[in-house]
């Protein structure tokens, strides 16, 4: 099944990754001229990717709201890694994942994406059900992060968290009722697997029964609504901060 993504950003992204297969790239004929435009254009040209001008018309028919910046690309679909094939590729180094449990939204999957990719995060683990895949939002969202970390797709993130552990990732719950701060943990020396759990119903139990930590963000207030997507961020970025520190 072809899948498009839109933006100026994503499809340039897309393009110099060199990961994605592409169709054809459809170029709005009222667009002015612009650097990334000229960009897209440069780098079809170089790879031999057919692009052509029609009417924005034809951009509106395809993402209806208009959230296309006068550009869509056409490609194959994303291709996901397997999780075996990913715990094999990071043998020998520190290695870290972000499991989404049922995030449902795919404007924070995409923002959750691309925090993983800046804070160097090498995976990401989506459910095959109750939860969001890679579709065009996340991707223009993620502003083309989606081809830049393994992307691992499974039917049981139970079984997804269970084989992580027996390969010595130790296993990190984002969890409001948890004890430890964040910050609490040292990120320096070991594999991890980062939980984050579903808007409103949080992470299930069974998954919280596997966690050898559950953390929370310390808040001020009682107003305890903070965006997965933000609390990621948040997360992720005190490990890059502690890397960066002992070095």
């Amino acid at each position: 099944m072809e899948s498009i993504i839109f933006g100026k950003n994503a499809i340039i992204e897309a393009l110099e990754s060199g990961k994605r297969e592409f169709n054809k790239i459809l170029i709005s004929n009222n667009s002015k001229a612009d650097i990334k435009i000229e960009q897209i254009k440069k780098l079809a040209q170089n790879k031999g990717i057919v692009y052509q001008f029609v009417a924005k018309e034809k951009l509106n028919s395809i993402e209806p709201e208009g959230r296309h910046q006068g550009v869509i690309a056409q490609l194959s679909p994303i291709k996901y890694t397997d999780l075996d094939d990913f715990i094999e590729q990071n043998k020998g180094k520190l290695s870290s994942v972000v499991v989404l449990d049922g995030v449902e939204d795919s404007h924070n999957v995409g923002a959750i994406i691309r925090s993983c990719v800046c804070a160097g995060v090498d995976g990401i683990i989506l459910p095959s059900r109750r939860g969001v895949l890679i579709n065009s939002t996340v991707e223009k969202t993620s502003a083309g992060a989606t081809n830049h970390i393994s992307i691992i797709k499974t039917n049981s993130i139970v079984n997804a968290i269970q084989r992580l552990k027996e390969n010595d990732y130790w296993v990190i719950a984002s969890d409001h009722h948890a004890e430890q701060n964040y910050f609490e943990i040292d990120y320096t020396d070991m594999n991890f697997a980062l939980i984050m759990g579903a808007e409103h119903a949080g992470i299930s139990k069974s998954l919280l029964k596997l966690a050898d930590f559950k953390v929370k963000i310390p808040m001020l207030t009682n107003f305890n609504s903070l965006n997965v997507s933000n609390a990621s961020a948040i997360i992720l970025f005190e490990s890059v901060k502690q890397k960066v520190s002992k070095k």
